[in-house]
């Protein structure tokens, strides 16, 4: 296989670990592929994509991108049309595939930790495109129901949305009249999507489930961290999340297995300053 090209889309994007992860898989199979960072938002993915020729072998997404990428495809995969957003372009036939790798980047970071059992309760904190995945990911599980708990209930209609696709019974809970420490006690799993600022005052309550994931690792440590090591709790991070999903982007790109150890060894020299991955 001869020299190709892929590449992360977002705005901003010169923090995105992506290379690290995609550049370790090209070199460990074998291939003269480049992969690079391109500032772009969403108004501006479709005439980018357009504008690729046939060396393009697919492009990460990250935010904004990911709707606008939905709505670019022309073939979704169903997980990406349960999400309803996707993180991957893959080109097909003239068109292009989008699925949203997050979800096995979720499902595989949890059963790497241990897994959740099947059934088990879930909590999720936020209602945005990381809480759609993450509601998606506990189908893996058999989870038949989940909490999710916003600020402002009048901005949750695409979780709600994305549960209705799956199956999911929800409840919705404001914030400010959560209590945590009954709510995530009683949890297997507790899903994380908002910021460490929202969390830091309840985080030896949230950290009373299961198992938490933490989808925020920048800085290092976050609340939640710190009160899980005191807890002992089991604890996944967003860092574990973009490990493995670049697994299945690189499966797709490439229709090769991700070499899973060189990437991972890649991301642990990458972020040696700032954490060790827990999984």
């Amino acid at each position: 296989m001869g020299s190709r090209q892929a590449a992360v889309l977002g705005s901003p994007i010169e923090h995105s670990l992506s290379p690290v992860l995609h550049g370790a898989a090209y070199r460990e199979l074998g291939l003269d592929w480049t992969f690079s960072r391109v500032l772009c938002t969403a108004e501006e993915l479709p005439a980018f994509v357009d504008g690729l020729g046939p060396e393009w072998a697919g492009l990460a997404v990250t935010m904004p991108g990911k709707r606008a990428a939905l709505a670019y495809a022309t073939e979704l995969t169903r997980v990406a049309e349960l999400v309803g957003a996707a993180n991957t372009l893959v080109p097909r036939d003239g068109g292009w595939l989008a699925d949203c790798t997050d979800v096995e980047g979720i499902v595989g970071s949890l059963t790497a930790a241990g897994g959740v059992p099947d059934g088990g309760r879930a909590v999720v904190l936020g209602a945005g495109g990381t809480a759609t995945a993450a509601l998606t990911a506990l189908e893996a599980f058999k989870i038949p129901a989940a909490t999710i708990v916003v600020r402002d209930p009048a901005r949750a209609d695409e979780a709600l949305a994305c549960a209705s696709r799956v199956g999911l019974d929800v409840d919705l809970i404001r914030w400010d009249t959560a209590d945590f420490a009954a709510l995530c006690g009683e949890a297997d799993l507790v899903v994380s999507t908002v910021p460490t600022g929202a969390v830091e005052a309840v985080a030896s309550d949230i950290v009373r489930a299961g198992c938490v994931f933490d989808v925020i690792y920048h800085p290092w440590p976050t609340p939640l961290a710190l009160a899980a090591q005191k807890q002992r709790t089991r604890l996944v991070t967003g860092l574990d999340m973009l490990l493995h999903q670049a697994f299945a982007q690189v499966r797709w790109f490439t229709g090769q297995d991700a070499p899973r150890e060189a990437m991972r060894v890649a991301l642990r020299s990458a972020t040696a300053t700032e954490l060790q991955l827990p999984v």
